[in-house]
């Protein structure tokens, strides 16, 4: 029965060892089977890959022919304007040597021209030399004559006097003769302007008033006018020599002054005076 039994656990023993190794067989050549598809389908995927490689080094090469043939118009093209601009580069120096030439020749004549005013300059500065002395002289004597203008403006000053009008305003400096009118003048504080007037005349214009003699008496220095001012006439009677004849006139009333200075026969000479911003000119 022990031995009946041994051999009947010995024969399963081997077929269930054969099972398992026919099961690892089965599972070795199913494990093949798949690594063997995974490396078809990447050597698929290689092969696309290459082909896709060799595709794109295709269009590189026929890039790069296009990019050689370019490059070679190019430098044909630069080689050919290198050439027209050495040319012109030739031509400019040229050019710039013919300018210097000429430049270097103006040059020498300007040179000429500025020694010839040199020697000119020299001598006009000998002749001012020689004519400095006669200024320095007639300096001298206008100095001496502008003192003595001084001096008699002063005195002209001193013997000027102030004076009350006829229409009891106080005047400002009376002008008795023309080297005192002339000083008033120069002084600057009113306008003065001359005039003389004869008897049976028709009016005078003086500024922007007219004047018209009525009566002389030389032996008496005495005289009568009339002033026109402002669309009105003002007699002015048995007056004398030296004295303010006063009015007011314009569109703000000024002061104006009428001054007889010599009285003759039939005529009379002296000055009108105005304030510094009334009107100059004359009536048409």
């Amino acid at each position: 029965m022990r031995e009946d039994g041994f051999y009947e656990d010995s024969e399963r023993s081997s077929s269930g060892f054969l099972v398992l190794m026919a099961g690892l067989a089965f599972l070795f050549a199913v494990g093949a089977l798949a690594w063997i598809y995974l490396l078809q389908a990447r050597l698929s995927h290689a092969e696309a890959d290459l082909r896709l490689e060799q595709k794109h080094n295709v269009r590189l090469m026929a890039q790069q022919a296009e990019m050689r043939r370019e490059l070679h118009a190019t430098s044909d093209a630069f080689g050919e304007k290198v050439g027209i601009a050495q040319h012109q580069i030739a031509e400019k120096a040229q050019e710039l040597l013919r300018q210097q030439q000429a430049a270097s020749h103006d040059l020498a004549l300007q040179q000429d021209e500025i020694r010839r005013q040199v020697g000119s300059v020299t001598n006009a500065v000998s002749t001012v030399k020689s004519d400095v002395g006669g200024v320095k002289q007639e300096l001298a004597t206008n100095t001496r004559d502008v003192a003595t203008t001084r001096k008699e403006l002063a005195s002209t000053q001193q013997q000027l006097q102030a004076a009350i009008g006829d229409m009891g305003v106080q005047s400002g400096l009376i002008a008795k003769n023309s080297t005192e009118l002339e000083y008033l003048k120069q002084l600057g504080n009113r306008n003065y302007f001359p005039f003389t007037l004869h008897k049976g005349r028709t009016p005078v214009n003086v500024s922007t008033i007219r004047l018209q003699l009525r009566k002389t008496d030389a032996k008496h220095a005495r005289f009568t006018l009339t002033v026109f001012a402002d669309d009105r006439k003002m007699e002015k009677k048995n007056r004398e020599v030296d004295e303010p004849l006063q009015f007011y006139t314009g569109k703000q009333p000024a002061l104006y002054e009428v001054v007889v200075n010599e009285v003759g026969k039939g005529e009379v000479s002296g000055y009108l005076s105005t304030p510094k911003l009334a009107p100059k000119l004359s009536l048409p």
